[in-house]
């Protein structure tokens, strides 16, 4: 069994414990949030008694053996080291933080205490991920990528209108391509490592972050263009196509 404690009491962490109570060596053990009265409104509806509003109390405490991280992007890095250094496990939200010196750090911290650090990103982990593996050869050989995920946001209809959500804030490491964008790019990379050459240009809105945006990856033998955005909705399908 292990025993794990919640950070963020959003609708993800709801999903996530939906999906993780069919798991049998899943237990829910614990919630943190800012204020008590949060954390025990949530935690009540999966029978938790025990709750912290004191992440340094809570990576302490020996009643959980990991914790699952959906706090916003710009706090991964932080809480995520405080629970490794204290033998936690983590089960980090995508992305796994705000740039890449910070993923290292927390790498480091991961295996300096031998604990498993994991980015929660789903679209590798499932099973049509690996029909698309295991088919791939059947397109001959592949010369162009087309990957595109671009879906409006339930939140800008509020930013055009003046109210600032956390997801159109700079301050808390958000954005479309932090958001979805990399839905684009995981998988891209999982199946074709790292490209030789990287292009890439965005629309910036008035608050700093990237609404849209377009990125070419070059490869020796192939080409893959990358589109996302939080401004408007696509129905093309992705695309990769062989000879």
């Amino acid at each position: 069994m292990v025993r794990f404690g919640v950070l963020g009491t959003s609708l993800i962490t709801e999903t996530f414990l939906n999906t993780a109570k069919h798991v049998k060596d899943f237990k829910l053990e614990a919630v943190y949030s800012r204020t008590l009265e949060r954390a025990e409104e949530f935690g009540k509806k999966y029978g938790v008694d025990t709750f912290f509003t004191d992440l340094e109390e809570m990576a302490c405490s020996p009643q959980i053996d990991a914790v699952y991280i959906a706090t916003p992007n710009a706090y991964h890095a932080e809480q995520a080291i405080l629970f490794l250094r204290n033998k936690k496990h983590v089960l980090c939200e995508k992305p796994m933080a705000a740039n890449a010196i910070e993923v290292k750090k927390m790498i480091n911290c991961a295996k300096a205490n031998e604990v498993l650090l994991m980015e929660a990103m789903i679209p590798t982990l499932l099973p049509n991920f690996k029909a698309i593996k295991d088919n791939l050869h059947k397109v001959g050989r592949i010369q162009h990528l087309f990957i595109n995920y671009c879906k409006y946001s339930s939140r800008y209809d509020d930013y055009k209108a003046g109210i600032v959500h956390n997801a159109f804030n700079p301050l808390y490491a958000n954005g479309a391509l932090m958001d979805i964008g990399v839905y684009c790019l995981y998988p891209l990379i999982a199946l074709f490592g790292t490209p030789t050459k990287i292009a890439a240009t965005s629309k910036i809105l008035d608050s700093g972050i990237d609404g849209t945006g377009n990125v070419l990856l070059s490869y020796p033998n192939k080409n893959a263009i990358v589109t996302y955005s939080k401004l408007s909705t696509s129905h093309l399908p992705s695309e990769i196509q062989g000879e």
